[in-house]
């Protein structure tokens, strides 16, 4: 099907996620009004609050909403913790124009032409935080505005945890820019389900003329002495193009299938030889209930994402330990309750409930099959839920780093992803990430690994395309 971890499936009778499905970035883009999509029957539902964020050391007491609106969330934090809602107003006034900067600077190929006149635009606003935050430690940014883990913690969790590194890896520190994101732009979900987005891309595709083809492995990337000829498929059928756009990961794309790369590919091929590919660390629980499960210890609603998190201190312990191949105590969970806001995504009477485990390595010693690990999360989350949630499951399944690696050709369950935002664009040593253009005529890269990198956003393609019609056209 189309959409790989962006797509839907069904499971249970119901329809889930592959991965979770709260799209803010695509929504921050042109690309639903360029191709249409509303045309092609897509529908957004508004989240608010965007998320609930709460810790583990503390449960229900430490719940705060997240809501789009900066006065709301400030007056929640107070009512908690007056200090942390003044430091909030700091930290937004500095977070906002600067994810401001990021989500305009991510709609062209970056450059620093294109930063500088983005900047004049804006009257600076916004580059010193990038520029200053950039060179710290997210934990280091959080830190400065707030005392212990309310704020911080979920805060690292949808920053530099998502993207797989500790909050106190130097440089992540734009990963701060998480929470202020949501007061920005607008998350919202699609009516039934992510996969939605896909379905309307292909239907747009293919009502200009295009054609779809799945079930279709490519085996090879075909070129000559000087250009890309086509792509040969895995029952041998070869497809001759003069432009050939992978989507996928780079060291499958230049390393298994541009299997006889032409002389000018050497250096890129020998570059990307000597790239480590990082292992999948997040795994995720789809299941269907004949109930909405509630909070044992806070009345919000599981519609929203709600982010269980650990401490600044044992996120970053985490991190380490992943390397081990073991998991937190109690690992990072991304909560909620789709049908709760989408009633099309399960019949009547049922729910599905959508558990996403971060920092889970896919090298975990004796492997996933035996399902223990996902057994404990289950149990973790049956402890914050009002007894009964157990005997309310109809179905479950869990969706591990080797999942992902078999059923989504995922090499080692983990999509390679560009971090950093548009200054870690120009200073990127692999400049096919940045420009979607290769050293090869008419191979091109777009995708996750490409700026500005993971999610359900759309920029990635929506540049490529741009550099392949300003090329070709």
């Amino acid at each position: 099907m189309v959409g790989g971890t962006a797509a839907s499936e069904p499971f249970g009778g119901a329809t889930v996620n592959i991965c979770n499905c709260d799209h803010l970035t695509f929504r921050t883009t042109p690309v639903v009004e360029e191709l249409g999509l509303e045309g092609h029957g897509l529908r957004y539902v508004d989240v608010e609050p965007a998320q609930v964020n709460r810790l583990w050391d503390g449960g229900g007491s430490t719940a705060l909403s997240v809501h789009h609106d900066l006065e709301r969330r400030v007056d929640e934090i107070g009512a908690i913790d007056p200090a942390a809602a003044r430091a909030y107003g700091r930290y937004a006034r500095g977070a906002s124009p600067a994810v401001r900067m990021v989500f305009e600077a991510a709609a062209e190929p970056p450059s620093l032409s294109g930063l500088t006149r983005l900047a004049v635009r804006r009257r600076l606003a916004g580059l010193r935080t990038l520029f200053g935050w950039s060179r710290r430690t997210a934990a280091d940014v959080l830190e400065s505005f707030f005392d212990g883990d309310l704020v911080s913690a979920p805060a690292a969790v949808m920053g530099p945890m998502v993207w797989g590194i500790s909050p106190r890896t130097p440089g992540s520190g734009l990963g701060a820019l998480a929470l202020a994101m949501r007061h920005v732009g607008t998350v919202g979900r699609p009516i039934g389900g992510s996969g939605a987005v896909t379905e309307a891309l292909r239907s747009s595709l293919e009502s200009a003329g295009g054609v779809v083809r799945t079930s279709s492995r490519v085996t090879r990337i075909r070129s000559d002495a000087d250009c890309v000829v086509g792509v040969t498929l895995h029952d041998g059928t070869e497809i001759d193009a003069g432009i050939v756009v992978s989507a996928c990961n780079p060291h499958d794309t230049f390393l298994q299938w541009l299997q006889e790369p032409p002389p000018v590919a050497r250096d890129l091929v020998r570059r990307w030889a000597a790239t480590p590919h990082h292992d999948g660390y997040e795994s995720k629980l789809d299941l269907v209930v004949d109930r909405e499960p509630t909070w044992r210890d806070d009345d919000r609603s599981m519609g929203p994402t709600t982010v269980v998190a650990p401490s600044l201190d044992d996120i970053d312990r985490a991190a380490r330990i992943m390397a081990d191949g073991e998991v937190l105590e109690h690992p990072a969970l991304l909560v909620n309750v789709p049908t709760l806001l989408d009633p099309t995504m399960a019949p009547e009477g049922r729910h599905v409930v959508s558990i996403e485990a971060l920092f889970t390595p896919y090298a975990r010693p004796g492997g996933w099959a035996d399902g223990v690990e996902a057994e404990r999360w289950l149990d973790l989350f049956d402890g914050l839920c009002e007894p009964g949630f157990r005997d309310s499951i109809i179905e479950w399944r869990a969706v591990t780093p080797d999942r992902y690696e078999s059923d989504f050709h995922l090499p080692a369950g983990h999509a390679t992803s560009f971090a950093g935002g548009p200054l870690a664009a120009l200073r990127n040593p692999n400049p096919e990430l940045t420009a979607y253009e290769t050293v090869v005529p008419g191979l091109y890269l777009t995708g996750a690994a490409t700026f500005p990198g993971a999610g359900v956003w759309g920029a990635s393609g929506r540049n490529c395309a741009s550099v392949v019609v300003a090329r070709h056209a």
